[in-house]
Parts: structure tokens; C-alpha cells; sequence
């Protein structure tokens, strides 16, 4: 089982459109992909369920029959960053509840997982009390800030880095880089993302500078699609400039 991470450099940088994309391209390749988004901010109340439209457009192209609640597990009503939006309703992100959530998408027994990740890399789950953490002692492990990252990092995730092509796009890309890696994972490809219809200037040598900075491949450059078909049409289109090899 092959088990991918994606991130980005930002937020809305597209990670679910590219995660839907790669997901595409690798089922029409023959292999069955489960999705995994654990943690979703900006939800709509549908009976008991809170449904986020990424984690619905995850769960229409992965294509191993799962429910939205196995695909994202842990929602929050509000479009704010997940460890204040968990605050809010009194609750405690943990990685032992994400993991949970992995351990059942792991059951289907798919041969590709896709996860994809919220925000950028290095997104906070807890944040630690100065006051509490200083009383407990150095050793105390109760307090530590937590990040998504040590949930990829716990599963030794190969990570797909999607740059958000935009003005300092290429501090961002290197320096997201250079913490997977210290992280001790593998950053295997990256896919050069036109997230917004506003083009950046300079797009071709800013892309070319980073083919040249970042030493794996990229496997996509997506161009802003401002047609007026369905998100699922642009998905599909996207599906077939992405180059799947590296990561097979």
C-alpha cells in the first residue's frame, strides 16, 4: 500500500483539487484509491453529519465505496483554523483520534491512500500552555505542541508538495521543503498549482526557478481553469497532465 501525504505551501493553494486530480489519474490507471482528510474547517449541517465540500469531492473520486464521516472524520462548522474552530466547540484535537480515523481507511485495503492535509505543513493541532508546560517540567510530554506533520511523520507518508504559483511562492516551496525533510520523510514530487485566476507574473520563469531549486520532480503544472463546467469536469481535465510514474 502506497500511502501520500498532500500539502502545500499555503492555504488554498488547491491541495483538494489536486488530491481529487491525483486521485483521478490513478484510478484511471487501475488502482483503487481511498481517500482521508482528518480534519475540515467551514462544514454545512446535514442531519447529524457535517459535510465539508472537499471532503465530498474526496469522497466522489476515491473508489472504495466510503462514507464522508470515514473520509473526514473530524468537522468543525466554521472556516477557521482547525485547533481554534476545536476550542470553540470545547473539544481537544489528538493525533490518537486521527489515527483512529487512518486505521479504518487502512482497512479497506486499497492499494493507494491519499491524505490530504489542512493548511500547510506544519499546521497546528494543540497549542501548548507556557504556564502549564513550565510547571509540569522539561520531561512532560502533556503540554507539547502538536502538529498534522507528526501525524505523516508517526506514518512515514511519502508527501506531495503542491506550490501555490504566486508572489513568494518560492521561499515558501524550499522552506516547506526543508521541514519535511528534517521531519526525516520523503518530499517525492511536486505539482506547480495556478490556484488563482489572477495569473502570477513571470509564471514560466518562477516555475522554471523551482524546477531548477527542488530537487525531485514536478510531476504537474495545472493552469487556473476559468471555463464554466463543472468542478468535477476541471478536475477530470486536470487528471491528465498529472505524470503518475515517480510515484509508482
Amino acid at each position: 500500500m502506497n500511502n501520500f501525504f498532500i500539502t502545500a505551501t499555503d492555504t488554498d493553494a488547491g491541495k483538494t483539487f489536486i488530491a481529487c486530480a491525483l486521485t483521478k489519474a490513478l484510478t484511471d490507471a487501475g488502482k483503487t484509491v481511498a481517500a482521508y482528510k482528518p480534519i475540515s474547517a467551514g462544514c454545512t449541517r446535514e442531519g447529524t453529519l457535517l459535510i465539508n465540500e472537499d471532503a465530498l469531492l474526496l469522497t466522489q473520486f476515491a473508489n472504495v465505496n466510503q462514507a464522508i464521516n470515514e473520509v473526514n472524520p473530524i468537522a468543525f462548522i466554521e472556516p477557521i483554523a482547525p485547533h481554534i474552530a476545536a476550542e470553540k466547540v470545547g473539544k481537544t484535537l489528538t493525533l490518537d483520534d486521527i489515527q483512529q480515523g487512518y486505521q479504518q481507511v487502512q482497512s479497506v485495503n486499497a492499494d493507494i491512500i491519499i491524505t490530504e492535509g489542512a493548511g500547510g505543513w506544519r499546521l497546528p493541532l494543540v497549542i501548548a500552555n507556557n504556564a502549564e508546560k513550565s510547571k509540569s517540567g522539561n520531561n512532560s510530554t502533556v503540554n507539547e505542541n502538536v502538529f498534522l506533520s507528526d501525524f505523516a511523520k508517526n506514518n512515514q507518508h511519502t508527501v506531495i508538495l503542491v506550490v501555490n504559483m504566486k508572489l513568494g511562492c518560492l521561499n515558501h516551496a524550499l522552506l516547506t521543503y526543508d521541514a519535511i525533510n528534517a521531519d526525516g520523510l520523503t518530499c517525492i514530487a511536486w505539482i506547480a498549482n495556478c490556484a488563482s485566476a489572477e495569473p502570477m507574473s513571470n509564471l514560466a520563469d518562477n516555475i522554471a526557478s523551482l524546477t531548477q531549486l527542488l530537487p525531485i520532480p514536478k510531476i504537474a503544472e495545472i493552469s487556473f481553469n476559468d471555463s464554466q463546467v463543472a468542478v468535477t469536469e476541471k478536475i477530470n481535465q486536470a487528471a491528465t497532465v498529472i505524470d503518475i510514474k515517480p510515484l509508482l
